[in-house]
């Protein structure tokens, strides 16, 4: 595996060919974003000559691409950092609730968060919010469907999560540009503009 600032690839060898899979920095959260395959070096021409064969692509090892990229360093430190950063949106978003309830405030912290949960990759984003905010799962959903039809979160067809709307974005300007003794923390959408 090799590691620089733009992001990670692994290497597997299948027979004549060399096929390398990328991720950006970030946290890991599935497949790779690039994959090439190439000729070995001291690949025999009789196996390349035909070119790939779909042999070559059922025989690629992604699952153990996945897990090998998922150890890098980086990877780490980034999906820490994320997570960090997802925990204390979710807590701003439970201290928020507790002392203003379902305010609009509030209904824009939780669907960033949200939004920034799924987009990370968060196998179950309404649970991890439920426990950072002390509420039932059930209530969380009630509140991010109250988010949506407020306008507060938008949907993406086929993708779990959603849209942060510009409705959203300027209801956190103002959290974040007023003196909040919550200690509120806005989470990114990007899991990767989280790496330092």
């Amino acid at each position: 595996m090799q590691e620089d600032e733009s992001g990670f690839e692994v290497t597997q060898l299948q027979g004549g060919w060399v096929i390398r899979m990328w991720w950006p920095a970030g946290p890991i959260t599935g497949g790779p974003q690039r994959i090439t395959v190439e000729p070995a070096e001291d690949a025999e021409t009789r196996d390349i000559v035909r070119g790939i064969s779909t042999t070559v692509l059922r025989r690629l090892d992604l699952s153990a691409a996945v897990n090998l990229a998922k150890t890098a360093p980086k990877a780490q430190e980034t999906l820490e950092n994320v997570t960090r950063e997802l925990d204390a949106g979710g807590e701003a978003a439970g201290r928020l609730l507790a002392s203003e309830g379902v305010s609009d405030r509030y209904l824009a912290l939780l669907a960033a968060t949200y939004a920034a949960m799924a987009e990370s990759g968060a196998p179950a984003p309404v649970p991890w919010l439920a426990r950072l905010i002390d509420r039932r799962p059930e209530t969380i959903k009630d509140h991010l469907k109250k988010a949506r039809r407020d306008g507060y979160l938008g949907t993406v067809a086929g993708k779990a999560g959603g849209d942060v709307t510009d409705k959203t974005k300027a209801v956190l300007k103002s959290i974040s540009s007023t003196d909040s003794p919550a200690g509120i923390s806005m989470p990114t959408t990007d899991p990767a503009s989280s790496t330092s």
